[in-house]
């Protein structure tokens, strides 16, 4: 009788766990000559945003994209609202890799807050956002929704979070820079979904 319920045990935890394997949140890993950085999304928050990210990285269209803008508490001597951030993607200059923008999807509706490590869509105007991306280096509520940073209020679209490699981050951060622009842009030597599919 005790094996007996020993074994049914097993059986429950054993398909608890699979079951909460099959809704973790996908991961992607982010590999630069600096180090790497482990990024968490959350499709359920932030669906149409997580699931734009995650076209570029299955068809590796960011393979050589880079870290070209680094925002530190120094370069932003015309912004009365200071933030800290890294951007990275395919660039400012016109490429087929791009595709379309996507629509916004404000901190509001999705509850991801711009906190350390948070990853987040560049753009100018709500519904731009396509291939650009930054993160977040300590809090940066003015980044959300009703923030100030930009002027229409409707702040950026989070859609994951850094949950290894911040210190990779700074590392960029650090990196000389003018004008908010690298010197010398750091590649993206790949990102991909982790554990690889």
């Amino acid at each position: 009788m005790k094996i007996l319920r020993f074994f049914v045990l097993v059986v429950f935890l054993g398909s608890a766990a699979g079951s909460s394997w099959c809704t973790q949140n996908p991961q992607v890993l982010l590999k630069t000559d600096l180090g790497e950085i482990l990024i968490e999304l959350y499709p359920e928050k932030a669906p149409i945003t997580a699931a734009n990210f995650l076209r570029y990285v299955d068809e590796e269209r960011f393979q050589g994209a880079t870290f070209y803008r680094v925002v530190t508490l120094n370069n932003q001597p015309n912004d009365e609202i200071i933030i800290e951030v890294i951007q990275g993607g395919l660039g400012y200059t016109r490429t087929a890799l791009r595709f379309d923008p996507i629509p916004h999807e404000t901190t509001r509706d999705t509850g991801i807050l711009h906190q350390n490590g948070t990853i987040s869509m560049a753009r100018s105007q709500p519904g731009s956002a396509s291939s650009e991306f930054f993160i977040c280096i300590n809090d940066q509520p003015e980044l959300d929704f009703g923030g100030k940073r930009n002027p229409d209020g409707q702040g950026f679209a989070a859609f994951g979070r850094v949950i290894d490699g911040m210190e990779v981050v700074r590392r960029i951060q650090n990196l000389p820079s003018e004008r908010q622009m690298l010197t010398s842009g750091l590649v993206i030597h790949s990102i991909q979904r982790f554990p690889r599919r």
